[in-house]
Parts: structure tokens; sequence; C-alpha cells
């Protein structure tokens, strides 16, 4: 899941790029109001963590602009102020939720996984299937024939986002802007190693393979025998 945190000090900025990162969020920062507006016009988040006080324009108007040019994306707006009134404000801005500063990381992730679950109407299914493999997403926990698979964070989020659309081609791209910020994915052979590892834990072990690579497009996770080039 990519996050854009919008902080200009930049001790809390690292400390929650840092726990939301250990987490398996992919992260970029922006330290001023117009620069969040650069990033939101040019990437797609799947979250915006956004301070109130910031140089040259404040988290209410980049909240409204953002809200005014019809972005639907989930806004938790930090604070330092805990009246009424500046919650209110936060809320009417368009944010989504709020939180008060200063917080503990546990807080900041659960409401961050509130609002994910927001996203859509509908629930996301918490145990994807493949064949015999088995990913639930609440717990993490990754098995293939009922034997536990220990993933490294990034390893699982690649293997989520190939999970969630089974049978499809999944360029490089549509995988690494989901996992990594923008400084990693832009090395272009990120994904390859990690789909690398996730055969070995995953296919390796196996006769029947799921991961496939399909020649100049991308990877699709499927139980049907195919033949790939390896990479």
């Amino acid at each position: 899941m990519r996050v854009l945190l919008v902080e200009d000090e930049r001790k809390i900025s690292t400390y929650v790029k840092r726990g939301l990162e250990e987490q398996g969020y992919a992260v970029d920062v922006a330290y001023t109001g117009l620069e969040a507006m650069d990033w939101m016009s040019t990437v797609e988040f799947d979250l915006v963590i956004l301070d109130i006080l910031l140089p040259e324009m404040d988290g209410l108007a980049v909240c409204r602009k953002l809200r005014s040019q019809g972005s639907r994306v989930p806004i938790l707006i930090l604070t330092a102020r805990d009246s009424v009134d500046d919650r209110v404000a936060g809320l009417d801005a368009g944010a989504d939720d709020y939180l008060v500063k200063p917080f503990a990381i546990k807080e900041l992730l659960a409401r961050l996984r509130a609002l994910a679950r927001r996203v859509n109407e509908a629930p996301r299914e918490t145990v994807l299937q493949l064949a015999d493999l088995t990913m639930d997403t609440l717990t993490q926990r990754v098995k293939r024939g009922g034997r536990l698979i220990p993933l490294a964070s990034k390893e699982y989020a690649v293997l989520e986002c190939l999970m969630r659309e089974p049978e499809h081609v999944l360029s490089r791209t549509q995988i690494a802007e989901h996992v990594w910020n923008y400084d990693v994915f832009n090395q272009s052979n990120v994904v390859d190693v990690y789909i690398r590892n996730l055969r070995r834990k995953i296919d390796d072990p196996h006769e029947i393979k799921l991961i496939h690579t399909v020649r100049g497009s991308g990877y699709r996770l499927s139980a049907e025998a195919e033949i790939d080039e390896r990479v």
C-alpha cells in the first residue's frame, strides 16, 4: 500500500516513515503543501497522512484542494491542536480522520487500517487462495499445501499484489508502485529480485509452479502450466 506522508518536521517524518515501512507500507514524503500537491498530481496513492501546519500551503488548504479536484484518497490529518473546532475544521475540509500529536505508531497504524477498509464499500477478502496457496491477510500467514511459509514484509506485499489479481498479468511497474516508494521502484530489477525469492520459497519445493513470467509484460499468478522465462 502506497502512502504519501506530508510533514515538515524532519524528526517526525523520519519516525513515521520508518514505522510505516517496517509494516510493509511504501512511503513517499513531502515537506510542504505545494510539494504534496505536486506528488498528488503525478502519483496515485492509497492513503495520505497530512500535517496541518505546513509551509507554503497549509494542510487544510491542501485537503480542500484535493477534494475540489475530485480526489477520493483517504486523508488522515495530523494536528497539534486537540480542540473540537480544530477537529471539525479538518473534517469539514474533507479529511476522513485525524490524529493528535504526540501519537504512537501503533495508533497511527490502526487508523490507517481502518481508513483502508473504508475505501471500498464491499469488504476485501481476508483469505486469498490459489490452488493450494493461501494467504490470510489478517494474520499475514502464507501457506502452501498446509505448510507455513515465512516471508519478509516486502515479499508478502509482492505476493499479495499478485494474489489479489490471479490470472492477470501485472507489469513490474504495477507491482512496484504498490510496494515501494518512488526512489526504490525506479531501480529496474527490484521486482525481479523479490520474484526470485518468492519462487524459491513458494514454487521450488512443488511440482506445480504458480508464479509465471510473461515475456515483455510482467508476471502472472496462475495454477495453469505454461512455458515461461525465469529471471
